[in-house]
C-alpha cells in the first residue's frame, strides 16, 4: 500500500482543489449578483415562474462545454481576440479549468442564492428603508445575514459540482498531466487505460472530498440550531388582574403549558 501511494502523481488532487476553490470564488459573487439584479427586476411579493435564463445555464456539461469552445476556441473571433491582442490563451490551459468548472457551478450557486434572497422577510429591507439605509447596506448589512445559510449550502454545492466537472473540464482544458488534469480527467484516463487500481484511489478521495464538504455543511447547520435554542424552561408568567366585573389571571410557563387564560367572574371569586 505505501509502495502504491508513493507511485501516485498526486497533480490531479492539487489541480481539482485549486480548480474548485476558484471556480467557487467566481460562481459566488456571480452567482449571488444575478440572484441580486433577478429579485430587483421582480415584482414584491411575487413569487418565482416561468423560464429563468440564469437557472438553466451551463447546467448540462454538454451544453457548457459547447458553449465554451464557441466562445473560446482559437478558431473562434474572441478566443483568437484574446490571444493575438493580449496573449491569453483558455484553452488546454489551468484557466481553462476554472472557467469550465465555474460556468457549471454557476447555476447552482445562483438558485440557492436567489431562494435564500426570496425567503427573507421583506419588513426587515422595509425596516433598513425606515432607519435611512442605502439600497446596498441593506443588502450587505440585512439581507445578506438573513440569506446566510442558503447562500453557504449554495457554496457548498457549487464546490462539490467543481471539483467533480468532467465533461467541460475535459473538453476546454482537455488531459495534460501535472497542468490540467483533474481527478475526474484522471478516473476516466487510468479507466481507459486499464488501470483500474489507479482510477479505483481516485474515486475513494473525490468521494472523500464530498463526504467532508457535505459533513462540514451539515456541521454548521447543526450548531447553528443549537445557537438558536433557548431554554424556556426557567421562563414562568403568573400575572392576575381585577377589573370591575371580571377577573383576568394569565399563566405562562414554557413548554408544559404554552399560554392559558383563566377568566374568573368577580363575584366568583370573592
Amino acid at each position: 500500500m505505501a509502495e502504491f501511494l508513493r507511485e501516485i502523481n498526486w497533480s490531479p488532487l492539487w489541480i481539482s482543489l485549486k480548480t474548485g476553490l476558484a471556480a467557487t470564488v467566481i460562481a459566488f459573487f456571480l452567482g449571488i449578483f444575478c440572484a441580486r439584479k433577478i429579485m430587483k427586476l421582480k415584482p414584491e411579493g411575487q413569487s418565482s415562474t416561468g423560464w429563468d435564463p440564469y437557472s438553466s445555464a451551463g447546467t448540462s456539461s454538454y451544453s457548457g462545454w459547447i458553449f465554451l469552445l464557441l466562445i473560446f476556441s482559437l478558431k473562434r473571433p474572441f478566443g483568437s481576440f484574446l490571444l493575438d491582442n493580449f496573449d491569453i490563451k483558455i484553452v488546454q490551459t489551468w484557466k481553462g479549468c476554472v472557467i469550465a468548472a465555474a460556468v457549471i457551478a454557476f447555476p447552482l450557486m445562483y438558485r440557492n442564492a436567489r431562494a435564500a434572497f426570496e425567503q427573507v422577510d421583506i419588513n426587515l429591507i422595509h425596516a433598513g428603508q425606515t432607519l435611512g439605509m442605502s439600497d446596498s447596506r441593506i443588502f450587505w448589512r440585512v439581507v445578506m445575514p438573513a440569506a446566510g445559510p442558503g447562500i453557504a449550502s449554495g457554496t457548498v454545492l457549487a464546490f462539490a459540482r467543481a471539483i467533480g466537472e468532467y465533461g467541460a473540464t475535459s473538453m476546454l482544458a482537455g488531459n495534460i498531466l501535472g497542468k490540467t488534469r483533474t481527478v475526474s480527467v484522471a478516473i476516466a484516463s487510468e479507466t481507459a487505460a486499464g488501470n483500474y487500481g489507479t482510477a479505483g484511489f481516485w474515486v475513494v478521495v473525490i468521494v472523500l472530498i464530498s463526504f467532508c464538504d457535505r459533513s462540514a455543511d451539515q456541521y454548521r447547520i447543526r450548531k447553528r440550531n443549537e445557537n438558536k435554542k433557548v431554554d424556556l424552561m426557567a421562563v414562568k408568567v403568573n400575572i392576575e388582574k381585577n377589573f370591575r366585573d371580571f377577573s383576568l389571571k394569565v399563566d405562562f410557563e414554557a413548554v408544559r403549558q404554552p399560554l392559558g387564560f383563566l377568566v374568573l367572574p368577580a363575584a366568583e371569586k370573592a
